[in-house]
């Protein structure tokens, strides 16, 4: 369990562990005497152990500045006119379409924004990380999230915005090789691990062999997988399967004395979180307006306009996402939103959210079964899976891995904050090489 950051960081200090997410971002710092603590962030009488990946661009007297995570949000919920609100930007890394966004008359290019992002995050910790650590060991997914994904492009994004903090001394690791190096911490005999480390844009999966010795702790990695999805894309589905419905989708509109159904992709871009700012800064708005003119719903199309106008995907999200994890516990949940006169609600069936989410299981069964074949193991070989981050509660998918290797091999445990722990433990290794990945 890592410790609680309770006291401040000296020149002494070693590697620290950064785990950039897609909806939460963690570090995690080796002190002085080899033990690891994780930064925390006091906000509103709470501490908690991750900062949402979440960034506020706002103007006082002509200067843009930022905010991050419950801050970024606070800023947003205040004045959500004067705000601009990123979240889930993590999903443009490996994207060669995404080169830059408008933020209050200023054009910002990706690494530009997660620089933003991670210096005022660092910054924000208790104590503050800036100039902390002698070396910083980053995660990355095995498959990035999105359409054809750059993983070079992406590296290169994430080198620059390090730099541009004032770190050079960085080091890549697979998220799910830092779970299992984390995982492993715990182990009291030789052991065939696979982690399946459950993010908000992708689900990873590795196969590593550990065995106990005189020198300690050895690995030997076995395979990697992965597949560009996982949270995020279960609130997807409950977007376009229940809120995107009131809002318009499925209507149709008139167009030269002939009735057409209303296009689909402004739906498909409006249920993907880190779309909705693309949405607004866009023609977009534009286009939605002409059309409501002439949709045979344009209420509900003007909802879906002031809710992309207003910068509503805040309240949104949150009220799908408490959705989701109300289906973790219960048969069904209500999912309530209620913003700007605009009010959405409706009863969710875990059973309706299960089958919604059925292809996207699919696919993630397809990458286990790839991590196997190519680690040349049965399902029966691994002694153990570790299952981590957020969307490993999701009930349906703990059922696929406990029937394909049996609940008795299952564990879990801080799923938020493993793979940062295992990140600065990696930091600390003699053959730091084994465990780093580099593209290019």
């Amino acid at each position: 369990m890592p410790d609680d950051f309770s006291a401040r960081t000296s020149d002494a200090a070693g590697s620290l562990g950064l785990d950039f997410g897609t909806t939460n971002s963690v570090a995690a710092l080796v002190r002085p005497d080899g033990s690891v603590e994780t930064a925390r962030f006091p906000h509103a009488g709470v501490t908690e152990a991750v900062c949402r990946s979440a960034i506020s661009f706002f103007n006082t007297k002509g200067t843009t500045l930022t905010e991050v995570g419950p801050w970024a949000v606070d800023r947003y919920l205040a004045d959500p006119m004067g705000c601009r609100f990123l979240q889930s930007f993590k999903t443009f890394a490996a994207s060669s379409s995404f080169q830059s966004t408008a933020i209050h008359g200023k054009a910002w290019r990706y690494e530009e924004l997660m620089a933003a992002f991670l210096e005022k995050m660092l910054a924000q910790s208790e104590p503050p990380l800036t100039q902390a650590a002698r070396r910083l060991v980053i995660g990355r997914p095995v498959t990035y999230a999105g359409h054809a994904p750059d993983a070079t492009l992406a590296q290169t994004r994430y080198l620059a915005a390090l730099a541009r903090c004032g770190v050079e001394d960085v080091h890549f690791v697979y998220e799910p090789v830092a779970a299992a190096f984390y995982f492993a911490q715990r182990l009291e005999r030789d052991a065939t691990v696979l982690v399946a480390d459950f993010g908000g844009g992708t689900s990873d999966f590795s196969i590593v062999r550990f065995s106990l010795g005189e020198e300690g702790l050895r690995a030997i990695p076995m395979a990697k997988t992965g597949v560009g999805l996982a949270g995020d894309r279960f609130d997807f589905r409950i977007i376009d399967n229940v809120v995107s419905p009131k809002l318009g989708k499925g209507s149709r509109y008139k167009s030269f004395d002939k009735m057409l159904d209303f296009p689909t992709h402004y739906f498909t871009n409006f249920a993907a979180w880190h779309q909705l700012a693309i949405m607004k800064a866009g023609p977009t708005l534009r286009e939605l307006r002409q059309l409501a003119k002439a949709s045979d719903a344009p209420d509900e199309i003007e909802m879906l306009i002031t809710i992309i106008e207003e910068d509503l995907g805040y309240p949104l999200y949150k009220a799908v996402s408490d959705t989701k994890l109300a289906l973790s516990h219960n048969e069904q949940a209500l999912l309530c939103f209620k913003s700007e006169g605009i009010v959405i609600e409706a009863t969710v069936e875990r059973e309706d959210f299960e089958r919604w989410i059925e292809p996207d299981l699919l696919r993630i069964d397809q990458a286990v079964e790839a991590a196997l074949e190519q680690a040349g193991l049965a399902a029966g070989e691994v002694d153990k899976v570790f299952l981590t981050g957020g969307t490993s509660f999701v009930p349906a998918v703990r059922a696929r891995f406990a029937t394909r290797f049996g609940e008795e091999r299952l564990e879990t445990g801080d799923q938020l904050l493993s793979i940062a722990y295992g990140l600065a433990l990696i930091g600390e290794e003699k053959d730091i090489e084994r465990w780093t990945v580099r593209e290019g």
